[in-house]
C-alpha cells in the first residue's frame, strides 16, 4: 500500500520520553485520537490487547506496533509514529528494548492487514528501524511511509 498521504507530520512525535510500555502506547494512541482516527477508548483497547496477549506487538528488534481490533472506536484508518529518546522494555525477550512505536488503527480487517503489510515491507531491512528511530526530520519519516525514496 503506497499512498500519497498514509502518514502526515501531525502523526509523528520525535524523541518521546515514556517511562513504561503503557506510556509509549498512550503517546502513539493519543496521536491517533488527536488526528481524528480513533476515539479515546481505542487507546485503552491497545493496552488491553498487550495485557491479555503479551508483548506480541514487538514484532522486530526495537519495533512495536500497538493496535487493537477494528471496532466502533475506529473512526478511520490511521498510523502514528513515535521515536523514543530512550528505549523502553515491553517484556519481549527477543525484540526488546523498543525504540520505535507505530500506532495502528484499521476500520476493518482488510485495511488493517494492508497497513501491516505496508509496514512489514518498509521494515524488511531491520536497519531502517534504527535509522528512523534516530531521524530528526518528521518529513523524511512521513515520506518513507508515503512510498517515497528517502536518504536518512
Amino acid at each position: 500500500m503506497k499512498a500519497a498521504n498514509v502518514v502526515s507530520n501531525n502523526c509523528i512525535i520525535l524523541g518521546a520520553e515514556p517511562k513504561t510500555w503503557e506510556e509509549a502506547i498512550v503517546i502513539a494512541g493519543n496521536l491517533l485520537v488527536k488526528n481524528g482516527f480513533v476515539k479515546s477508548e481505542y487507546v485503552d483497547d491497545m493496552i488491553k490487547m498487550v495485557k491479555e496477549l503479551g508483548p506480541y506487538i514487538v514484532i522486530a528488534p526495537g519495533l512495536a506496533i500497538p493496535h487493537a481490533r477494528p471496532s466502533i472506536s475506529v473512526i478511520s484508518s490511521g498510523i502514528s509514529i513515535v521515536t523514543l529518546k530512550a528505549p523502553v522494555y515491553f517484556g519481549n525477550q527477543s525484540n526488546d528494548p523498543v525504540q520505535l512505536v507505530i500506532g495502528l488503527a484499521g476500520y476493518n480487517d482488510g485495511v488493517h492487514l494492508a497497513h501491516m503489510k505496508m509496514i512489514a515491507d518498509i521494515f524488511e531491512d531491520e536497519n531502517i528501524i534504527y535509522e528512523i528511530a534516530k531521524c530528526k526530520n518528521k518529513q523524511k519519516i512521513a515520506d518513507i511511509f508515503n512510498g517515497k525514496e528517502v536518504n536518512l
